[in-house]
């Protein structure tokens, strides 16, 4: 059996009764009990644990590849285009190749589909990441969340 103190008088005792007193639910001890009107025994049983089930979750994902200020540059000028050609060909601000190609601005994805067609290269990878999600309770020790009384 747990010891628990009395929340009026806090004398520490292993029977302890729930009492409504003065509108408020308290867990008292049995001469305290005489204040207001006794529910019920309090429960001094721990709480037993749940064993945390684990759930591999896969998330894919898309990344654009690290060196893809290269693989621009590269590709524009074997094409034999100026940065102003191309980003009229495309539609986009010459600055905003420039950026790309020096590596200061990395594209969005939708960017970065827009160049992979206009270039014919793979700037797009696809990813993955395994992760462990737990559920249920740890097995060690308890939280305040384990000794909140909820009021139903």
């Amino acid at each position: 059996m747990i010891k628990i103190n009395c929340d009026l008088c806090g004398k520490v005792g292993d029977r302890l009764n729930k009492a409504l007193i003065e509108e408020v639910e308290l867990q008292v001890c049995l001469e305290c009990s005489k204040f207001g009107r006794v529910i019920g025994p309090v429960k001094t049983e721990i709480p037993k644990a749940k064993v945390r089930q684990v759930e591999n979750k896969v998330e894919n994902f898309e990344l654009v590849i690290e060196n893809f200020a290269d693989v621009i540059k590269r590709k524009r000028e074997a094409m034999g285009l100026t940065q102003k050609d191309f980003a009229a060909a495309i539609r986009e601000k010459e600055s905003t190749i420039h950026k790309l190609e020096i590596g200061t601005l990395e594209p969005s994805l939708s960017l970065a589909k827009k160049l992979e067609k206009a270039l014919g290269v793979k700037l797009i990878e696809e990813h993955q990441e395994k992760r462990d999600i737990f559920k249920g309770k740890k097995l060690e020790g308890f939280t305040l969340g384990d000794f909140i009384k909820l009021k139903e």
